[in-house]
């Protein structure tokens, strides 16, 4: 075999191996009651409109999968370094100059593709049984909110080092970003902002502006908590 084909064999060797190191991570502990706790709520207030032949729109449809995905972004983000170290891999990522970065920037990647498959499923199933929708459209404008608060709750993580710890604050964000979010002023900045809920006392060309201007923001800030994050991971101190 050439150099260039070794090179490349042990490229995807070790993504291979690195991949499913994170999946081992992101589904320890108690994933998987996170998952059957946002299965179950889905199929719970599902089974209720189903039986209850309520109207059902694509305003509910957001609110009814927002909650899961925020179940299932929530612990592997909140707990994914407080299970490495009690796997004792903490102190081996960092005896690895810069393939700590590699190993947490997959798998939060990870997290994200894998809420997003889940809730591809759940939204499909809503699509048969409640309400016809725009399957990829719905996910997508919910990944907004849910990439955002799990890069968060990633941010919190390298600076509380902690999973409850990390978990008491991102329950006090998100009720203070609840509370301040009803003013429309404020709505360009609410992280629960649902697109669909379009308010009957606003233009719908204003209501466009401010989703647009809301999905920027929460781009943003994914990309400014996933960085700092990542810098804070440079303070090996405070690790080990």
């Amino acid at each position: 075999m050439s150099q260039s084909g070794k090179t490349i064999r042990n490229v995807f060797d070790i993504s291979y191996k690195m991949i499913l190191y994170s999946f081992k991570i992101i589904f320890a502990g108690k994933f998987i009651y996170f998952l059957v706790a946002a299965i179950a709520f889905y199929f719970f207030v599902t089974g209720i409109n189903l039986f209850s032949n309520s109207n059902f729109s694509e305003e509910d449809v957001y609110y009814l999968l927002f909650f899961p995905g925020l179940l299932l972004i929530f612990y592997p983000t909140s707990y994914g370094i407080q299970n490495d170290f009690d796997s004792g891999m903490l102190e081996i990522l960092f005896g690895i100059p810069n393939y700590r970065y590699k190993v947490w920037l997959i798998r939060i990647l990870l997290i994200f593709v894998l809420v997003f498959l889940i809730l591809l499923i759940l939204a499909f199933l809503t699509h048969i049984a409640l309400v016809e929708i725009e399957i990829f459209e719905m996910c997508l404008q919910l990944m907004y909110p849910v990439v955002a608060l799990g890069s968060m709750s990633f941010m919190c993580s390298t600076l509380i080092r902690n999973g409850n710890g990390t978990a008491v604050v991102m329950i006090i964000i998100g009720m203070l970003f609840w509370i301040i979010g009803g003013s429309l002023d404020l709505k360009a900045w609410n992280i629960y902002l649902n697109p669909y809920d379009l308010p009957s006392d606003v233009n719908e060309n204003l209501w466009d502006q401010i989703v647009r201007n809301n999905r920027l923001y929460l781009a943003v800030a994914s990309i400014i908590f996933i960085l700092t994050g990542m810098l804070n991971l440079q303070k090996r101190e405070q690790f080990l």
